[in-house]
């Protein structure tokens, strides 16, 4: 970074923009992903700059920015271009629930706000410690959470977590703690042997079909499929590791589980 705090910050996925915007820092926010849209008025502000694993680097480099955030394996080869032309980047690998506290917290030390960003961490934990005292004592519903329909997918770390604060049981939790989607594919015999009560789908970035799933051979005897307990969860609230996974995201788990 040229200066600290950074002064343009370019943010290539959403929840970096909308922690900044939380934390009362986005003034800093020079460019953003095309898939930014909480708050809804940041794609009138701010100039769109990326896709997921794509990137415009003549326009992020005309930016003049300080720090660029990015994340993941799958924004690596943009991250390593910034790099060789002398920008500064952090990216963050949040994979479950802490790591997304974590990523507010070091967010909020990387621009200066580290207080700001250690109320909202501690505000988040304690809505999930809330939900999961309300939970305790019931029996947890099994709960399938389809990341991908073709092939399955089954959820990742910090939706297998919020689904255990929400007082439900992932039933495929072992995969959930797997960073890659291809290591995360199941099979519709595997789905049918765990007989979840409850079917979430979140089918990054299309809608979810739910006749389609119920359709699915074999999968009428599924206690969820027989009592028509599946329930799509936006992509947006659920697939983002921050600040609207935390909260709409949890609060249409708890909803579909209530």
């Amino acid at each position: 970074m040229r200066r600290f705090p950074p002064e343009r910050i370019v943010c290539l996925t959403e929840e970096t923009v909308e922690t900044l915007y939380l934390l009362g820092e986005d003034h800093r926010i020079v460019g953003v992903s095309g898939y930014a849209v909480r708050p809804a008025r940041v794609r009138k502000e701010k100039p769109r700059v990326s896709a997921f694993t794509s990137a415009d680097l003549p326009k992020i480099l005309a930016l003049e920015p300080d720090l660029v955030l990015a994340f993941s394996d799958l924004q690596a080869r943009i991250a390593a271009d910034l790099a060789r032309a002398g920008v500064a980047v952090h990216l963050f690998n949040q994979r479950d629930v802490a790591g997304c506290l974590a990523m507010i917290r070091t967010l909020g030390a990387l621009v200066g706000a580290g207080e700001r960003a250690e109320a909202l961490a501690r505000s988040y934990e304690a809505r999930l410690e809330e939900a999961s005292a309300e939970s305790a004592g019931r029996p947890p519903l099994k709960v399938y959470f389809e990341e991908w329909d073709e092939p399955m997918i089954s959820g990742i770390g910090w939706v297998s977590d919020l689904i255990g604060h929400a007082g439900g049981q992932d039933v495929f939790p072992d995969l959930s703690r797997m960073q890659a989607a291809k290591d995360r594919i199941v099979t519709t015999e595997q789905v049918i042997a765990a007989a979840p009560d409850v079917i979430l789908a979140s089918w990054c970035g299309k809608r979810v079909v739910i006749d389609r799933i119920r359709a699915r051979p074999g999968w009428d005897a599924i206690p969820a499929v027989a009592a028509g307990r599946i329930h799509e969860i936006k992509s947006p609230l659920i697939l983002q590791p921050g600040p609207a996974a935390l909260m709409e995201g949890f609060d249409a788990i708890r909803a579909a589980l209530a």
